[in-house]
């Protein structure tokens, strides 16, 4: 006679009647941590130390002194020695000092180009501010400038020198620059900023390494800014990309524009559908929605005319589009 019987455990309080309102199983592989983005908006945005860069000034100061020294009594012995070799010597450190110098000024001039947007951006504000026509005509003049020879903006400045005379308020006339000639590059950046979501969303729900989601998002973010400006006029070098980076998750993290709340995650992914089936899908549309947020910001940042006549981009908008189809909607469920 067979006498194991099922065991029969009482569990205190109420069991849900709907397995669906039961909490997500958690994830093994990937323990309770803020999220990818979040933390690569804290590294990046983290305040710099006094002492530190002090420190580490100081020690990039010294070791471009020792290298040099070492450099030049290196290429003065070769000559001595041998005077053919210490000329080739000499002829391969001037190129590369030569190459140096050029990498200096197109970071000089990136910065330029930066600073440049930045000013036309508040110029406008002025003029609009006070409805200053004539600052309004100047900020015009200085965006047909920068697109002059961008073949996407040809259409648009041809239609904005055609009406250019026939407005005459200041808000109206920036108005007419943002329908015109901003339009095709607010269309090309924000479509960087749904590539950019959809590599990050996908990422962190398929990798299951520990900080590979923060890799790709830091990764992701940059080459993304970098794009925006690069579409706006801002083409940015190394430096001058990192500190625009800087400057606009700085923002984000300022205003508290790194979190993202469950209305803007329901909209997106119908409700916790995702989370029910997995926390990781979850946490990739997560990063997502806060990629698209720093795309926002990018865009604001590098473009050279506040939204007042266009929309500015949703945030929910871009995100859609994006994962479209990617991990599945409300109409799904």
């Amino acid at each position: 006679m067979n006498t194991t019987r099922p065991v029969l455990i009482d569990l205190e309080g109420e069991a849900p009647v709907d397995p669906a309102l039961a909490p997500p199983v958690p994830d093994a592989l990937t323990p309770d941590r803020p999220n990818a983005m979040q933390q690569a908006a804290a590294l990046a945005a983290r305040p710099r130390s006094a002492l530190a860069s002090w420190f580490w000034g100081l020690s990039g100061a010294i070791f471009t002194f020792i290298l040099s020294l070492a450099a030049w009594n290196y290429v003065t012995g070769l000559l001595a020695s041998a005077p053919i070799l210490g000329w080739i010597a000499t002829a391969l450190f001037a190129a590369f000092l030569l190459v140096l110098a050029i990498i200096a000024l197109r970071e000089l001039a990136a910065f330029s180009r930066l600073s440049r947007l930045d000013a036309i951006q508040k110029a406008a504000d002025r003029a609009i501010a006070i409805d200053d026509l004539p600052a309004a005509r100047a900020v015009i003049g200085q965006i047909q400038r920068i697109y002059a020879d961008r073949p996407d903006t040809l259409w648009g400045r041809d239609r904005l020198k055609e009406r250019e005379a026939e407005i005459l308020d200041a808000d109206g006339l920036l108005g007419l620059a943002e329908n015109t000639v901003l339009a095709p590059l607010d269309i090309a950046a924000q479509r960087e900023v749904e590539a950019a979501v959809r590599q990050v969303a996908t990422v962190t729900a398929i990798v299951p390494l520990a900080l590979a989601d923060v890799f790709a998002a830091l990764t992701a973010n940059l080459r993304m800014i970098r794009r925006v400006a690069e579409i706006y006029g801002g083409r940015s070098g190394t430096f001058g990309a990192w500190r625009l980076t800087r400057t606009v998750l700085t923002h984000l993290v300022a205003t508290g524009a790194v979190a993202v709340g469950d209305d803007l995650i329901g909209t997106v992914a119908g409700g916790s559908v995702l989370s029910r089936i997995s926390r990781r899908f979850g946490e990739g549309v997560v990063n997502g929605a806060l990629t698209a947020r720093v795309g926002v910001a990018a865009i604001e940042v590098c473009r050279p005319l506040p939204f007042r006549a266009a929309e500015r981009p949703s945030v929910t908008t871009l995100v859609r589009r994006a994962l479209a189809g990617l991990f599945g909607s409300a109409k799904d469920e």
